[in-house]
């Protein structure tokens, strides 16, 4: 294998790999940093090994193998001068002898990292972005971005966190069953923001990172296994449900396409299928929170023929029903946006003025966009002209951006 095939190679065994060898290094070392840097200690490895020997029959497999015996050889060295580092190698080591390298637990291994994310005893920022940097891969840069502080303030976050999981000595396991369900609200929080950020990355030059979202639905995927909770199906069903559009959200270009342009026969049914049913399921159970009542609002999205089919006024309802249940600024939003498409832009734009009037969505970029569209649907171009601006200045993903240009220019055009 030429040199630029290996390292295309090695590339493809990272995205698709790393995270669950990682897991698994976790759990079986019993320290995030040791298992960090003995994951990049393998890839290094391999890089030196496999031009050679070939890539390996189970690359996830070899990776964690050897991924391991770097930690313990680490291990080792700084017993010099710490004895307890050396005990802990020859514990390593025998384990490794005993246990088979078949890992066929990997896809529980990520699991048990999720749960070990967000225990309790970790604030919620902290769950969210080690959740990321660990389960997901983000880099520090990128977190730091979605949270709105600078990056040294996340990676001593992140730090503090898993000082945190080590001095409280937080098992690396799935909760029993006994304690998962009063767990589970803070995992589904986490999995929801870790593909909001795959739907729709806060910063960058994509649309997507379908691979972000591809985790999340899987992690869903698993929580459902494994607690057929109303609120873990209503958060599948909603990913599932926004995730089935993705085709349609972005020209091959990259440029962003919105809602009511998409080209519906893109969408995949199946998925939407699969979506809608738990919707039903989790909304028959009485018992549905947030998440389902924003998987329902996707459904009759997704249940529309066309844009002009869209069911506006059974939308509102449920904005009605999820700013009860959930009361947020950007719910408030998103229901003014349905209002303005029941009750014309007017009365969208009187409800948005209110909320930022209030200054709560005065640094959130679609907060301006939202303002900017419905002033040029109302023919007040200076005033949308103005918010596209203002929207401009504060978004950070590159596709918003040239979207907001294009209709900056078009209102400035009109004006």
């Amino acid at each position: 294998m030429g040199e630029d095939a290996l390292r295309s190679t090695l590339a493809e065994v990272y995205r698709g790999e790393s995270r669950r060898v990682l897991a698994t290094l976790i759990r079986h070392l019993g320290d995030f940093d040791l298992a960090e840097e003995a994951l990049h200690e393998a890839f290094a490895s391999a890089l030196e090994r496999w031009p050679g020997e070939g890539v390996p029959a189970r690359p996830r497999a070899w990776l964690v193998s050897t991924g391991r015996f770097k930690a313990i050889d680490a291990l080792r060295r700084r017993g010099r001068f710490d004895a307890s580092l050396v005990e802990l190698a020859h514990r390593l080591e025998s384990e490794a002898r005993d246990a088979s390298e078949h890992e066929d637990g990997l896809e529980d291994d990520r699991l048990r990292l999720v749960f070990t994310c967000c225990h309790p005893v970790l604030a919620l920022e902290a769950q969210v972005a080690l959740t990321l940097r660990e389960v997901c891969g983000l880099a520090t840069e990128e977190i730091a971005r979605a949270f709105l502080v600078a990056p040294a303030t996340l990676a001593q976050r992140i730090v503090r966190a898993k000082k945190r999981i080590h001095d409280a000595r937080v098992p690396y396991e799935v909760p029993a069953l006994a304690e998962l369900s009063a767990r589970l609200d803070a995992v589904l929080r986490v999995v929801y923001l870790v593909f909001n950020e795959g739907y729709s990355p806060s910063a960058g030059t994509a649309a997507t990172r379908h691979d972000l979202a591809a985790e999340a639905i899987r992690l869903g995927r698993l929580l459902v296994e494994l607690l057929p909770e109303p609120e873990a199906e209503g958060l599948l069903a909603l990913m599932l449900l926004h995730d089935a559009r993705r085709a349609a959200r972005s020209t091959a270009a990259g440029e962003l396409v919105l809602l009511d342009d998409q080209d519906r026969s893109l969408w995949d049914r199946a998925q939407i299928a699969a979506g809608s049913a738990l919707v039903e399921r989790a909304l028959r159970s009485r018992r549905f929170g947030p998440y389902t009542l924003q998987a329902a609002i996707a459904a009759v999205h997704a249940e529309a023929p066309d844009a002009a089919a869209t069911d506006w006024a059974q939308i509102v309802g449920l904005y009605d029903v999820l700013a009860r249940a959930a009361p947020s600024p950007v719910v408030e939003l998103n229901r003014a946006t349905a209002l303005s498409m029941r009750d014309g832009p007017a009365a969208g734009l009187a409800l948005v003025d209110a909320l930022l009037a209030r200054g709560e969505l005065d640094e959130y970029h679609l907060a301006h966009a939202v303002r900017a569209d419905l002033c040029r649907r109302l023919g007040r171009n200076a005033e949308a002209r103005a918010a596209y601006e203002r929207a401009l200045a504060l978004a950070q993903q590159e596709p918003e951006r040239r979207f907001l240009e294009r209709r900056l220019a078009e209102v400035a055009d009109a004006g």
